[in-house]
Formats: C-alpha cells, structure tokens, sequence
C-alpha cells in the first residue's frame, strides 16, 4: 500500500483506465503467445517477440526485451509460467530505468530555476496546444504563476485556440497577429513573464515538418532571441507526440530530434488507442525522459509519467 502514498490513488485509477484499450490488446497478445505452456521455451519467447511488435512497442526495444528474458530465464535456470508476467514487468521496468535516469516531474515540485521555461514542439494535430493548456493547469492548480507565449503564428487557428487555453485555465497568454515573427512573440512572453515574477512560462511553436532546415531556423532563433531576457533558456524543449499513431510517433520524434535538441517527451492520447506500447519503444530508443503522458480530454487527465508503474499498469496480468 506504500505505493499509494507515493503515486496516489486517483493517479492509478486514472491510469489503468486511460490504458484500458492498449491494456486489453498488448494481455490478449501476450496470453495468446504463452497458451499451453508450462516453461519459457523458444517458443513462448518467438511468440512473445511478435506479441510486442504488433503492439507498437518496435523491433529494436522488442529484441532488448527477449534477450533480458533469455538471460534472465539462463540465470534463474527455471521459471514457470506463472512467474513469467512478474519477469516480464519487471525487466521492462529495469530496461526503461537504465535507459533514462531523469527523475518524476510531479507539478507540485519545485522547479529549478524561475521563471522556469518550457519551449512546446510537435506536429499539428498531436494535441499540441491542448497538452501546453493542461501543462498550465496542472501548474497553476499546484500554485505556480504560469504565462503562455503562443508563438505559433503560422497557423491561423493556433493563436486563438491557445487563447481559449488561457481564459479556461485562467493564465495570460502574450500573442501577436497571425504571420508575426514567433521569436518575437517569445521575447515578449519571456520579458512579461520575468517582469511579473512569474514561475512557469510555455511557448507554443509551430509544427512544420515540409522543411526541416526552416523549422530548425525557427526554433534556434526563438531560442536566441528568449536568451537575451533568460540567458539559460528554455530550460525543456518539451515534444508532444500522438501515441494513437504508433510507429508515426517514432518517425515524427527521429524528425524533431534532427530539428532541435529535444530533452522531453509528452505522450498524448493514450486512452483512446491500443497503441499505447508505443510509450515503451519510444521511451528506450530516444534516451529522453517521457515526462508527461494525456490520458483522456480532461485537464486533470495529463499525468506525471512514471516508468514503474506504467509498465504495471499496461502489462501485469
């Protein structure tokens, strides 16, 4: 029950039923590839390895994942089936601590610096401005001074949906007229945000993926430009990523991650896919923290990601 006091109980609830779907798809698969059998042979772990690819997790995650259980089965000399759910948890778990050693950001921690800077990237459609809406939430409900900066002045409904954010949640947002330079608007995000002793500032950016080099253009001269006010920032170039598109999920991070030197990941819209193996693969080959993942359409439904206990939620039997 200690688990309770350090995760929460809503928290849990929350998350086991925002990965109901991909919960139900990755057992059936794994239950299916260990039918009948008594030990972990050969065959349980071929079956094993495609139960994992079809559910999103990635080939390469997936052979780390059969070779920790080959050595773990070798080193243990005999595991049973009913020991095996506990194995496989467990060796995920362990994969995913070794590959990123970040701590848990909870909203109610202190933050490093202030006014601490987040910079948002993603495509359009990853739920991009919804994520930095229940970012300022979470932050402000934790009792933090949030400003918004919606530099994403290149689509035409960017500005006034991070607006509609901003009055819901009750935080200011700083903005320009469409087709204004986004360094621009950051600067005076930053400057209003410093001046008015704030905690935590998100800037929303653009999602263009046509031409990598203008993107890459963009969010260095967002970043140069901020610096002049905050020299160290942003302190999180956070990216938001889709899970419900699975494998996209991967090219569109491998694409970011050429563009800008991402060091977070938010993982949207998890509860409404069986795709959520996706957050493990992601999570282990791109060595950066998956620090928030959404977990349905309420504010409250943005959560803390917690390693240990996602991967108990979405695989324990």
């Amino acid at each position: 029950m200690a688990f309770f006091g350090l995760f929460g109980k809503d928290k849990k609830e929350t998350l086991d039923k925002g990965l109901e779907k991909s919960k139900e798809s990755v057992l059936s698969k794994i239950s299916h590839a260990i039918a009948g059998k008594s030990t972990v042979d050969d065959d349980v772990l071929d079956n094993l390895e495609e139960a994992l690819i079809t559910s999103d997790v990635g080939v390469e995650t997936t052979l780390k994942i059969i070779d920790r259980i080959q050595d773990r089965v070798k080193r243990d000399k005999y595991i049973g089936m009913s020991e095996f759910n506990r194995l496989l948890v467990d060796e995920v778990a362990a994969m995913l601590a070794e590959n990123d050693t970040s701590d848990i950001r909870d909203f109610s921690e202190p933050l490093p610096c202030k006014p601490y800077v987040i910079m948002v990237v993603g495509v359009n459609g990853v739920g991009k401005t919804t994520t930095i809406g229940k970012l300022a939430y979470q932050y402000k409900k934790a009792g933090k001074k949030v400003y918004l900066g919606a530099a994403d002045t290149f689509r035409a409904a960017a500005v006034e949906q991070l607006c509609i954010w901003g009055e819901r949640v009750g935080v200011p947002v700083v903005k320009q007229q469409q087709g204004s330079d986004p360094a621009s608007v950051a600067y005076d995000t930053v400057a209003s945000a410093k001046a008015n002793d704030a905690d935590v500032v998100i800037i929303d950016t653009a999602g263009r993926l046509h031409n990598k080099i203008n993107l890459m253009n963009e969010l260095t001269k967002i970043k140069n430009v901020m610096q002049k006010v905050i020299p160290d920032a942003p302190h999180d170039v956070m990216l938001v990523l889709d899970g419900s598109t699975g494998q996209n999920a991967f090219e569109q991070a491998k694409q970011f991650t050429k563009a800008t030197q991402v060091s977070s990941l938010a993982i949207t819209k998890l509860d409404g896919t069986a795709k959520g193996g996706v957050v493990i693969g992601i999570s282990d080959q791109f060595q950066i923290p998956v620090r928030y993942i959404g977990l349905g359409e309420k504010m409250e439904d943005l959560q803390a990601f917690n390693r240990e206990e996602f991967v108990k939620s979405l695989l324990s039997l």
